[in-house]
């Protein structure tokens, strides 16, 4: 069996992170198609937060490395501050050094036909493209979403070396790999020499992990009378899903006698932005609308996600190239999905694709009354629409390490 040498900052024991998955699961499924995974990491140290419950998801016969790393935000800091090169272009750039000489260890010792990069950690890439220098292998990046983009990296150091970093990707990366077809097309423009290296794989859901999240929905027995439970599950972000104009509408309809918290809680999961959801609540009056709930176990949250009346989509127009990965495992969940996102946009384009309707802006509270109100009401009627079958079985874990492992033997021959 071929091994790929597979470089990625998102890796369990770290918790929080939906990124995580699309590492692990490759892991996972790729062997199935030809392909031994070899793992360069970090350090345990570096990641800000842990949880067991997906280590005994790495298959047993994967070498992992954990590459010397630290957090210059929490172990560089001096009373709060810390040099700015130290987190340049992300705050594990430590993770550099030992990288490359771990990884160099790797190549020499398991002979990977390829390497594989993943972001968001972009230091992940510098890894990546130091390693391809040096060994000569074909180098696979998986931007997943945009680098460099219009405002982002605020700070403009930050963007420079982010745009350095995506177009040594696209003069020397044998593939570029984005998540949406947005992103992709983006690329596309920006580097047209490259064009035909940038390709998509999306995200997806992992049906194993669904097999036993079903089993743990199951014991949670049937609804209890109450409040219909709209969920959001994972981080809100303050710009790319700000739920601003979503609490106005919940004000609104409460000032119009419509909707009360008798009828409706909107519940955030592990939001890590609690304090500015309690404040942006208490700014509109709708704290008893509003459920702020913890992290949990994966399997936990899948369960959750099939146990709930609704779930809930916040992305902003500036993420249009964007689609969150949470996306595919709702449309597994099987519950009807409210997405508060551009209607042009990647994310939008998904929901029509497994015939989702319930869509509005998601900076226009008018648009979510409206929209939210018909969305209620489907649900009380059991009228609501269900995500399509065979958008849901397209988007399995599997399936997407079938269309990497084909892109990996494309490149090698």
């Amino acid at each position: 069996m071929k091994r790929i040498l597979m470089v990625a900052y998102h890796f369990p024991p770290l918790a929080g992170s939906s990124g995580i998955q699309r590492t692990l699961r490759f892991v996972q499924h790729l062997p199935a198609f030809g392909w031994q995974p070899v793992v360069l990491t970090t350090q345990i140290r570096a990641y800000e937060r842990t949880s067991d419950d997906l280590l005994a998801d790495v298959p047993r016969d994967v070498s992992v490395r954990r590459a010397f790393a630290v957090d210059s935000t929490r172990h560089l800091s001096i009373g709060g501050r810390y040099f700015g090169w130290t987190a340049r272009p992300d705050r594990w750039a430590s993770w550099k050094f030992d990288g490359v000489r771990q990884g160099m260890r790797l190549i020499r010792e398991f002979q990977p036909a390829a390497i594989w990069s993943t972001y968001p950690i972009a230091t992940a890439h510098l890894i990546g493209a130091e390693l391809h220098r040096r060994s000569g292998l074909p180098w696979i990046a998986d931007f997943r979403d945009p680098m460099a983009q219009d405002g982002y990296p605020e700070d403009p150091r930050v963007w420079s070396s982010f745009k350095r970093i995506e177009e040594n990707a696209a003069r020397n990366a044998s593939l570029c790999v984005f998540t949406t077809p947005g992103a992709a097309r983006h690329y596309r423009e920006l580097y047209p020499r490259s064009a035909p290296r940038m390709v998509v794989v999306e995200n997806g859901f992992d049906e194993e992990s669904f097999g036993d999240a079903n089993r743990a929905a199951l014991s949670v027995g049937p609804r209890k009378p109450g409040p219909l439970v709209l969920l959001h599950s994972g981080i809100v972000y303050p710009s790319e899903r700000d739920p601003t104009y979503l609490f106005a509408a919940l004000r609104q309809l409460r000032e119009d006698g419509r909707l009360s918290p008798h009828d409706l809680r909107v519940r955030f999961r592990a939001a890590v932005h609690d304090d500015l959801l309690r404040a942006l609540a208490a700014d509109h009056n709708v704290g008893d609308f509003i459920e702020l709930c913890p992290t949990v176990p994966y399997r936990e949250a899948l369960a959750e996600m099939q146990s709930v009346d609704g779930l809930l989509i916040l992305q902003a127009s500036n993420c249009n190239e964007q689609i969150p990965a949470k996306i595919y495992e709702y449309l597994r969940a099987g519950r009807p999905i409210l997405g508060l996102t551009d209607p042009s946009g990647d994310t939008a384009s998904v929901l029509r694709g497994a015939r989702l309707k319930s869509i509005a802006r998601l900076d226009s509270s008018a648009e979510i009354q409206a929209v939210l109100m018909a969305f209620i009401d489907a649900i009380r009627t059991c009228s609501a629409d269900l995500p399509d079958p065979q958008a849901v079985t397209l988007a399995s874990r599997r399936g997407r390490a079938e269309q990497l492992a084909n892109l990996i033997e494309g490149v090698i021959r």
